[in-house]
């Protein structure tokens, strides 16, 4: 055996649509819009510089499955790039886009590049330029989004003594962040004689195991909030002894971080600025050279709650920030911050005030009666079946906020003048 090289990558999500954006200025939604594409042109300049002999690509090249004919010519330009450098594709199509659902153009791509298809595992045999074989590639193609079956019984070992790679869509151990598609346990990828599980489907990198390796690369750029960091593929070095080197390679072009700025101990507005800067500066850092989109939530309690309860002054703070920082863009900013009080010493005094935190208090520490206010205070919206599948999709951690929101409006209200002192 040989040593060999290779790239793994996953979920592209290629012309992903970065909707609920439209506060942010024209050229910034233009530049997410073609940030997928740009991962792509990424890992092809990747893999033709490191000269790799082969990429795998671990499903959801796509981000839909009626996919776009811009994504699919723009992919079928990527293997033909590839081809044409002697690098050979491998790829599986997962539940964003899968084989026998939605549309596909007609398209032809080169020999080079092998697609799995989904009936049922098949196994190929990776050889260089020279035509040395170097790696045995299992894998196989999602037929439908909802792939239930755990598809790893079809991976099965060969005994011919090649690196075996097993190129899979899965949620290996219940991941509740994504899908639970094509399921299985770790325990299911280990003993089957595959020496490199390429996994995909899971958008945050994760090395599961190790000899055998069990790897999700993680998204090529991220799409939202939720996928903050960077974002990228792995490049994958074989020794002729069959040990395996990972190493990330970020794709990514746009990078999404969230920071919070605490108002404790913050008594002027210029105070308040400058905290608001320096979390701008720290996303920078974290963006390497990347532009970034920015998440900033106000948070803590001081005397400066008094301002920015002000109708409008979360968005005054916004916009005189837009320009603060190159290469920073607010995706949005949020006061969550309270008033300058003792909640405890509040919620333990008689009156209704304080009759009502411990309510508040008893319900956010249990489930049923969180879920249970939920309910009957947004009974009123669920007529309309539009806001009630709205509805149906809210997470615990919102429930919880709004209750948290209620309180601090709760103790605005009914303690007039707290914050009037010096910013009256």
């Amino acid at each position: 055996m040989r040593a060999f090289s290779f790239i793994h990558a996953a979920d592209l999500h290629l012309d992903s649509p970065f909707k609920g954006l439209s506060g942010l200025p024209d050229a910034v939604k233009a530049g997410l819009r073609d940030s997928t594409f740009a991962a792509l042109d990424r890992l092809v300049e990747l893999a033709l510089e490191r000269r790799v002999d082969f990429v795998l690509f671990a499903g959801d090249i796509y981000d839909a499955k009626d996919r776009s004919l811009r994504a699919q010519l723009r992919f079928q330009q990527a293997l033909q790039t590839l081809a044409g450098r002697g690098i050979r594709s491998y790829i599986i199509h997962g539940n964003h886009d899968p084989m026998q659902e939605g549309y596909a153009a007609k398209l032809s791509y080169p020999s080079e590049a092998h697609i799995f298809g989904c009936l049922e595992v098949e196994s190929v045999v990776a050889a260089g330029a020279d035509g040395t074989a170097l790696a045995r590639i299992s894998g196989i193609s999602f037929d439908r989004a909802a792939v239930t079956d755990n598809l790893t019984p079809g991976y099965v070992s060969h005994f011919d003594g090649l690196f075996h790679i097993g190129l899979l869509h899965t949620n290996v151990d219940g991941d509740g962040e994504h899908g639970n598609y094509a399921p299985c346990r770790l325990g299911d990828l280990l003993g089957r004689g595959i020496d490199y599980w390429a996994l995909g489907h899971v958008h945050t990198r994760r090395v599961l195991h190790e000899r055998p390796w069990v790897v999700y690369p993680g998204n090529a750029q991220g799409r939202h909030i939720r996928e903050q960091g960077a974002r990228g593929c792995y490049l994958v070095e074989v020794s002729a002894q069959g040990e395996a080197q990972l190493r990330f390679q970020p794709l990514d072009s746009w990078r999404w971080e969230a920071a919070e700025v605490p108002i404790d101990g913050l008594e002027t507005e210029q105070q308040l600025k400058e905290a608001l800067e320096e979390a701008l500066d720290a996303a920078a850092a974290a963006g390497e050279g990347r532009s970034v989109l920015l998440r900033l939530s106000l948070t803590g309690r001081g005397v400066l709650h008094g301002v920015l309860r002000r109708a409008g002054a979360a968005q005054e703070l916004a916009s005189a920030l837009g320009e603060a920082c190159d290469g920073v863009w607010l995706e949005s900013l949020t006061d969550r911050t309270g008033a300058q009080v003792d909640t405890e010493a509040l919620s333990a005094q008689s009156g209704f005030l304080g009759e009502l935190l411990r309510l508040a208090g008893s319900t956010g520490a249990s489930s049923s009666l969180l879920t249970e206010l939920c309910t009957d205070s947004l009974a009123p919206l669920s007529v309309n079946p539009l806001l009630a599948s709205l509805l149906d999709g809210i997470t615990e951690a919102e429930k919880r906020e709004w209750l948290r929101q209620a309180e601090e409006l709760a103790i605005d209200l009914l303690m007039p003048g707290l914050e009037a002192g010096r910013h009256g």
